[in-house]
């Protein structure tokens, strides 16, 4: 976490008048001659220096009375995700408000939920975003139902639902007395014209390297479930009103944004959708705050410096993440791909007519795996009993992926259930969490390329090592899995490297049973031919 929510006044100024995309999102300019705020991106003249204020957040921004710019548009930046990710209890709170803890319930469970007083988490919000945590929620909430009003021909009723408005007077009236205009006024499309397709943007701070996302996730797509093209990513997904599916492809021309088509996705759940995607494809983070945390460590400065725009891939949902390791334990990222597609096609749910070209299915839920016959699949008892006690704990709430929860708290909970070890928890929160210090500590791969010089270590001397890489050890883990992936020669052998070759945690076993990585020689060779612990 920053010791600072604003970048000093010079550096404001100099990414303003520059307009430098990487801070984008990591303030907002305020101008007072027109009681307007924008983006460091906005294309309009530079206003005078002595009309500029300069503000942390949007809220903060819209506290002190300003509305947010119609040209740079506030609500295409993306998340300061050195605010929203880790530990830090602001990281927590957010989280929970964007998962929408405040959409019906007052800030005092917020703070509960997060161990603090309702005071003392609302001193903390104003010193660091300028805004108390209400004023966050609901600045979130007109800014997404602004970009809905700009880029969708959805009826103003579903926009406030979207949004998270109980009703269309109530969000008439507070879009009107925020950005003194109706709803209306914004309207650049024709009413709705009926269709179920919706496209919007999702903007991010460059470098990006999409096309290695896409790789990391088509090595894992499952068929029926998910859909890879050269440039983009679908899948089908469920929502309250039945199955829906989405695309994720580059948006057009060189802006730094995705381009999310929505297919069958309803009005409730377009804002969890998109946080979703943001979440799945990591359009909030920073990349130059981690580069400058992980290039002090001279054997991830080079590979910083090669792949500049690598982000933490995640998952569209957790229990199929955690799965997916599952089945990936100590086999290939072929092998756990092959058992993940039986899983789905024998206990998903089918759809009546794919959504789209092979998208038939929907991936299992837990009540479907409690008691799933999966030995069936090919599945070793150990492993199917692994799977099915994950799939009761999640029921009965032994285990969950909710906000609040620390990185030590997540993993502790999880590796508490038998079958599931250090390397699967941490790799759970780093793929279902998006935890950006997630570390697979005993993995094979990391322990062999963190060193540089070609030795193997310990998964205590990596522990070490790594210790100087918080609190983005998860991105050091992508660029060292990247490392290894792209120095084999051989491109089907690389693919199956990329996600790491690690022994797995032993599913016959308590957690408390170290990886097989650490046990004998042999173990390890074995692992190394055949790519062991890569989940689908």
């Amino acid at each position: 976490m920053p010791p600072s929510a604003l970048p000093t006044p010079q550096v404001c100024e100099q990414a303003r008048l520059s307009r430098d995309a990487r801070f984008d999102g990591l303030f907002f300019t305020a101008v007072s001659s027109t009681g307007i705020y924008c983006r460091p991106v906005c294309p309009a003249p530079p206003p005078k220096r002595e009309n500029v204020a300069y503000y942390p957040s949007a809220a903060a921004a819209e506290a002190a009375g300003y509305r947010p710019c119609l040209r740079c548009r506030p609500e295409l930046s993306p998340g300061d995700g050195a605010w929203r990710r880790g530990d830090a209890v602001i990281a927590r709170a957010l989280k929970l408000i964007d998962e929408g803890a405040l959409a019906e319930q007052p800030l005092a469970v917020l703070a509960q939920r997060v161990n603090l007083g309702e005071r003392q988490l609302r001193r903390l919000f104003v010193e660091r975003l300028g805004a108390a945590p209400i004023g966050v929620h609901g600045t979130r909430r007109l800014l997404f139902a602004k970009q809905l009003l700009t880029e969708t021909d959805l009826p103003i009723t579903d926009v406030a639902m979207a949004a998270g408005f109980g009703s269309l007077r109530r969000f008439n009236t507070t879009f009107r007395d925020a950005y003194r205009m109706a709803p209306r006024e914004l309207r650049r499309r024709p009413a709705s014209s009926g269709t179920e397709s919706l496209t919007l943007r999702l903007g991010y701070r460059p470098p990006y390297d999409f096309a290695a996302m896409l790789d990391f996730l088509r090595g894992r797509a499952l068929p029926g479930v998910e859909r890879m093209d050269p440039h983009a990513y679908a899948r089908v997904v469920a929502t309250g009103a039945g199955p829906g599916w989405l695309r994720v492809g580059a948006w057009p021309g060189d802006e730094p944004a995705l381009k999310l088509e929505l297919h069958g996705i309803p009005a409730s759940a377009l804002l969890d959708t998109v946080n979703r995607i943001r979440r799945m494809f990591d359009l909030d983070a920073d990349p130059q705050t981690i580069a400058e945390n992980l290039g002090r460590s001279p054997r991830l400065r080079p590979l910083l410096a090669r792949n500049p725009g690598l982000r933490l891939p995640s998952g569209w949902d957790g229990f199929e993440i955690a799965v997916r390791a599952i089945l990936g334990q100590q086999v290939s990222v072929a092998a756990a791909r092959t058992l993940a597609t039986r899983l789905a096609q024998r206990f998903g749910q089918p759809l009546p007519a794919p959504l789209a070209d092979g998208l038939a299915y929907l991936f299992p839920t837990p009540d479907a795996l409690a008691d799933a016959d999966l030995a069936s699949i090919g599945l070793t008892r150990s492993r199917a009993d692994t799977v099915r006690g994950v799939a009761r704990a999640l029921l009965d709430g032994r285990v969950d992926f909710r906000a609040e929860r620390t990185l030590d708290d997540f993993v502790a909970r999880w590796t508490a259930l038998p079958g599931i070890g250090p390397w699967t928890a941490q790799y759970i929160a780093m793929r279902a969490l998006g935890h950006p210090d997630a570390f697979p500590t005993d993995d094979l791969v990391l322990r062999q390329r963190a060193s540089g010089d070609g030795n193997t270590i310990s998964g205590k001397s990596l522990a070490q090592l790594a210790e100087h890489w918080r609190p983005w050890r998860a991105y050091a883990v992508i660029h060292l899995w990247r490392d290894a992936a792209t120095r084999n020669d051989a491109p089907t052998r690389a693919a199956s490297r990329i996600h790491a070759a690690h022994a797995g945690d032993s599913t016959s076993t308590s957690s408390s049973t170290p990886p097989a990585t650490g046990v004998p020689a042999a173990s390890a060779r074995r692992s190394r031919r055949t790519q062991t612990g890569a989940d689908t």
